[in-house]
């Protein structure tokens, strides 16, 4: 009887074929699919990005009939004396068209905050109207105002954020206490720069005890990332906890790694849960120096570096800042919300403080003279 033979040059590998075989099919279908999947998501791309513009469109032209019906008010009101019992009469004439008399007075108001002619008139119609009656309703000067309108508009806040931001004092907090940057930043990305950064972090969403620790802290932001990176700024973006940096054979940790968009560059941030030392900035800088060496791009600028401390002393921070070579910045954490009423008192004081003085129709200070011809 004859053995059987195998044919030369074939292997005989029986469900191990089968299995590569199932293998690379399911991998063409996978890549077939991932390929579909982002032909799709391209039209769904168009779609969202179309009724987004549908939609700004929608409210300018509300916004814009809102502040058409409040001149219109004005002018009945101040020419014709319309009082506030024709005002009640017209509202129950259009009530089934969702006016009410409330709604009417807000846009007389909202039409006499924000005339023709100004700057803002612009601005207001970017926003919805809950976030014009929201800043209207919440806010005395015309500059506050203006502060709110544009960083709304920029940051894209919701409802939530924007009353979050002026219970926090946000324009108070700015003209008082402007970020303090070493001289580096401003060669780098000039003044523009100290509109992406600030003086005071609000973090009062973490909840953290007074005796919380550095770990509480960092476990704190990681827990509520997306809050915080509402609040450093919408151009933000998330790279890495404990970042590692190397160098000369040593292991090292940066707390807390961003990019940021606008200035093209990284964002290295320290944590301190103690007052700001000047020896601090030793530390950071070597962070820094690291970074630009092994972590950034080409085409990237220079890495920034942000201490974010406890409390600090603003003399002892620009002493401290002057003679820094390195692009960096000190910030000091609040845990709680501020004192709205104390930060308002002193940005009145400043505000006097800083009024220029009262000039005669000719143009120059004079002071009275005192009896005799004494000046």
């Amino acid at each position: 009887m004859k053995k059987k033979t195998k044919r030369p040059g074939r292997v005989d590998n029986g469900p191990l074929v089968g299995e590569q075989i199932l293998a690379t099919m399911s991998q063409e279908s996978a890549s077939a699919d991932a390929s579909v999947e982002a032909a799709f998501s391209e039209v769904v791309n168009l779609i969202r990005a179309a009724r987004q513009r549908a939609a700004q469109v929608v409210n300018t032209e509300v916004i814009d009939l809102y502040w058409r019906i409040g001149q219109y008010l004005h002018h009945k009101i101040e020419a014709d004396g319309w009082a506030k019992g024709t005002v009640v009469q017209l509202a129950a004439y259009i009530a089934k068209r969702g006016f009410s008399s409330q709604n009417l007075w807000r846009m007389r108001q909202f039409f006499e905050a924000y005339p023709a002619a100004t700057k803002l008139s612009s601005l207001v119609r970017v926003l919805p109207w809950t976030h014009n009656l929201i800043i209207l309703a919440q806010t005395k000067r015309a500059d506050e105002r203006e502060f709110y309108l544009r960083l709304a508009a920029q940051q894209c806040w919701g409802k939530r954020e924007l009353e979050r931001q002026i219970r926090l004092a946000a324009f108070e907090a700015a003209v008082l206490t402007p970020p303090k940057l070493s001289p580096a930043v401003r060669e780098i990305h000039g003044d523009a720069a100290a509109d992406y950064f600030k003086d005071a972090y609000a973090l009062e969403f973490l909840g953290l005890p007074p005796d919380h620790t550095e770990a509480d802290l960092h476990r704190g932001l990681l827990g509520q990332l997306r809050a915080f990176l509402i609040e450093l700024g919408r151009d933000f973006c998330f790279v890495g906890s404990e970042f590692p940096v190397q160098v000369g054979g040593r292991d090292f940790a940066l707390d807390l790694l961003f990019f940021h968009r606008g200035l093209n560059c990284l964002v290295a941030i320290e944590l301190k849960v103690d007052r700001f030392e000047p020896e601090h900035l030793g530390k950071l800088n070597f962070y820094l120096e690291a970074l630009d060496r092994d972590a950034r791009k080409p085409h990237e600028n220079p890495a920034i570096g942000l201490l974010l401390c406890a409390s600090k002393d603003s003399e002892v921070v620009e002493y401290a800042l002057s003679r820094t070579l390195s692009p960096a910045l000190v910030a000091q954490y609040q845990t709680q919300l501020p004192d709205k009423r104390l930060l308002a008192a002193k940005l009145h004081e400043f505000y006097a403080l800083n009024a220029p003085p009262l000039m005669p129709s000719g143009g120059t200070q004079t002071r009275r003279k005192k009896k005799g011809g004494e000046t």
